[in-house]
């Protein structure tokens, strides 16, 4: 009667989406003031200016059915060249307009490429904590994840457990950076590391073994921290990219899958993530947004917010006795919860004190909880003395 896969992605809700759903009902309840929502890694700070410009541009000199209409599937040519010249600049790249396709957001490049990459039965190798919705881009490509537990406790990858799962079956690795849930920055010795062991097991198997960077958080780091290109380190290398975060633009579904020359059979592949794009349905993205991100593409939000959400809320709970790593990077903290049961855990601080926090297990880790920092600066204010009566519940 119906795809039973299907179903259950439907029934059993994202516990995110879930979370900030509640947190919209109390709102209408209690007022916004009295609801502190740390769930969604919804942008708090507008969008530069140039965005508003580069709209108000292309609205009032450009042709509107040029603007509205329909590109090519896999993008504006000129907008591909604008990316291509863009990242060459920046990452010492080679990549031209045929090398990008452009998507509706990061999670339609995530499908895509997986969709392209994956046959019925292969592996995707995932480090913990990771977004929960690999899980099931992954699942609905007939593919099988396999979970490579974090190194505590500072979240680097555990590079002894991640070679030990790689097997002939192992068809790509996902590694995203800055992270979500953590907000770590994989350093460069991790990358290298990472890729050596790819290197390595490409060989003994004799077959690609591809690496997906999964990068809307690129943008977003603090002080000198930088973020490793991965093409730059691993031949095989996808990268997906969204402009939801770095231009405050969720809501537009924006950003785009490169595939490098360097690319094992780079020209199938991408044919491979066309035909996938044409299979799911996500050909021509938003065509006034591509033009926008055409005039804004090295722009960046107010970072600086962000960091000082990070400091404020990062010192005062570490300051009442809450254990986390520091992030570098994204707009997340992940906090090791008061109690071993972190469902438990967050449900308690919900109901009691109207704190919206998400537990890690779908994360792929038990005992912590994501503290989405993307709100106000007032909120978190508002916030902390919940965090400390909390914080003394468990002490009593």
């Amino acid at each position: 009667m119906y795809s039973e896969m299907m179903y259950q992605y439907g029934s059993q809700k994202s516990v995110i989406r879930e979370i900030f759903a509640y947190g919209q009902q109390k709102v209408r309840e209690l007022g916004p003031d009295a609801v502190f929502d740390f769930s969604l890694g919804n942008p708090s700070i507008p969008s530069p200016e140039s965005v508003t410009q580069a709209l108000l541009e292309i609205l009032q000199s450009e042709d509107p059915i040029r603007i509205h209409g329909y590109t090519a599937a896999q993008g504006d040519l000129s907008v591909r060249e604008t990316l291509a010249a863009s990242v060459n600049r920046r990452f010492g790249m080679d990549v031209g307009p045929d090398n990008f396709y452009i998507t509706c957001g990061a999670a339609a490049s995530l499908c895509c490429a997986i969709r392209a990459l994956t046959n019925p039965g292969d592996e995707w190798l995932v480090f913990a904590p990771y977004f929960p919705e690999y899980k099931c881009f992954v699942e609905a490509a007939a593919g099988v994840v396999k979970e490579i537990p974090p190194r505590l406790p500072d979240f680097q990858a555990d590079l002894e457990a991640f070679e030990k799962e790689i097997t002939d079956k192992t068809k790509a690795v996902i590694v995203n950076s800055p992270n979500n849930p953590s907000g770590v920055v994989y350093s460069e010795e991790t990358i290298q590391a990472i890729t050596d062991i790819l290197k390595k097991k490409e060989e003994e198997y004799g077959h690609p073994i591809f690496l997906v960077a999964d990068e809307p958080y690129r943008e977003i780091v603090y002080g000198d921290v930088t973020v490793p290109y991965l093409p730059k380190y691993y031949d095989d290398t996808l990268v997906c990219y969204s402009y939801s975060k770095s231009l405050s633009l969720p809501g537009e579904r924006i950003g785009y899958i490169l595939v490098p020359d360097q690319v094992t059979e780079s020209k199938k592949i991408y044919s491979a993530v066309c035909g996938a794009g044409r299979a799911l349905g996500f050909v021509c993205a938003p065509s006034l947004f591509q033009k926008v991100i055409e005039k804004c593409v090295d722009e960046v939000g107010d970072i600086e917010a962000y960091k000082e959400n990070r400091d404020l809320l990062y010192g005062r709970l570490t300051e009442l006795g809450y254990e986390c790593v520091k992030p570098d990077g994204a707009f997340y903290l992940f906090v090791k919860t008061l109690e071993s049961d972190a469902n438990e855990f967050c449900k308690k601080a919900r109901e009691k004190y109207n704190l919206l926090l998400v537990p890690s297990d779908s994360f792929g880790c038990t005992g912590y909880m994501r503290v989405s920092y993307c709100v106000s600066n007032e909120m978190i204010k508002r916030a902390l003395p919940y965090f400390e009566k909390l914080k003394k519940d468990y002490e009593a």
